[in-house]
């Protein structure tokens, strides 16, 4: 195969899914701690082992050239690395000539007050920011370091920037199912998008018990249902939330079941994280490193590499909490992963 049919040819996993979505991590710090995703006294990579922003640009651009249509901008908390908006100008080249078609970002929302306008500039249109509640103690409580006034100023600044901004909110039994009805309300309020995520077995996170933590968002959504009236949408935006519409607001209110809806049928999706090894799946230990082809002076090193880590993507995952066990967790933190 020459040069360029190996660099147009879609990429096309082993049950024949095309993978046409990046999830990036670049970098595993962040400046929260929350309590689903990762101990309070992380360690951190070394900042050495750190893929420079030129080898994050460099290989963001060899899957693009290979067929991914949407790239999304992770961590950790992606907008605490050093010069990282050298890294979206750099890629905004891709949206220009029509390679590709978004670069989204996953955000706690701590750094927008002060990127947001810069992001907009660079050819974002949309962020996720992780938000569980609104009431300010319960927040310093879940994410243990952070302060809501300072992610809702985030929040503003995303808007009157022009982004589009979606809140991811984890569902917590004993953590935030009290304040489901106001969470919908404000976000409606707000005009903003709202998605329900249930909680993941990624990592060792300290006190804390996943079993604790876990509300099936097949009972949340029921509990929607006592106030309102839902929909289903036949909405796909790539990604595995299924979608619904609140008939009284005509509110959009998305779902994220990998524990009560396995969604991976469809999945068109990899995560390389920060240090360029890639996860051709959230909730399997498989993995593999693009590191040395990255540096490799071999011509396709890198394209090869990557189309055979796509040939080793599993099927789906084996996340599991029906037996009242954390089955299928997985030993690295979310945040090493790229969320």
């Amino acid at each position: 195969m020459d040069t360029l049919d190996l660099r147009h040819t879609p990429l096309i996993d082993p049950f024949a899914r095309q993978i046409s979505y990046l999830r990036l991590s670049v970098t595993d710090r962040c400046d929260f701690r929350c309590v689903y995703c990762m101990s309070e006294n992380m360690t951190f990579l070394p900042k050495r082992d750190l893929l420079s922003l030129e080898e994050l640009d460099t290989l963001s651009s060899a899957f693009i050239s290979m067929g991914i249509r949407k790239l999304r901008i992770t961590g950790g908390e992606p907008l605490v690395r050093r010069d990282i908006m050298q890294f979206f100008r750099a890629m905004s080249r891709h949206l220009d000539s029509g390679a590709l078609d978004e670069i989204c970002v996953t955000t706690n929302g701590s750094q927008l007050e002060k990127h947001a306008a810069d992001l907009a500039a660079a050819g974002v249109k949309r962020l996720n920011v992780s938000l569980d509640t609104l009431d300010p103690q319960k927040f310093a409580e879940i994410t243990r370091w952070g302060r809501l006034d300072q992610v809702l100023r985030g929040i503003d600044a995303a808007q009157n920037a022009g982004l589009r901004v979606k809140i991811n909110a984890v569902a917590l039994k004993h953590g935030n199912d009290d304040e489901l009805f106001n969470l919908v309300t404000w976000c409606n309020s707000r005009d903003l998008d709202l998605t329900f995520i249930e909680v993941m077995p990624m990592g060792d996170i300290g006190n804390e018990d996943r079993l604790d933590q876990y509300w099936p968002l097949t009972d949340l959504r029921a509990k929607l249902a006592e106030q309102y009236t839902l929909e289903d949408l036949p909405l796909n935006t790539g990604g595995p939330a299924r979608y619904v519409r609140v008939a009284e607001t005509g509110q959009r209110i998305g779902f994220i079941q990998p524990m009560t809806h396995n969604f991976c049928e469809s999945c068109n999706r990899v995560r390389v994280t920060c240090t360029g090894t890639i996860h051709t799946c959230l909730g399997q230990e498989g993995s593999m490193d693009l590191r040395e082809a990255l540096r490799s002076d071999a011509p396709l090193a890198l394209e090869r590499a990557i189309r055979t880590a796509i040939g080793q993507k599993p099927k789906g995952h084996d996340f599991d909490y029906s037996r009242g066990i954390v089955a299928g967790q997985i030993s690295r933190h979310m945040s090493h992963t790229g969320g």
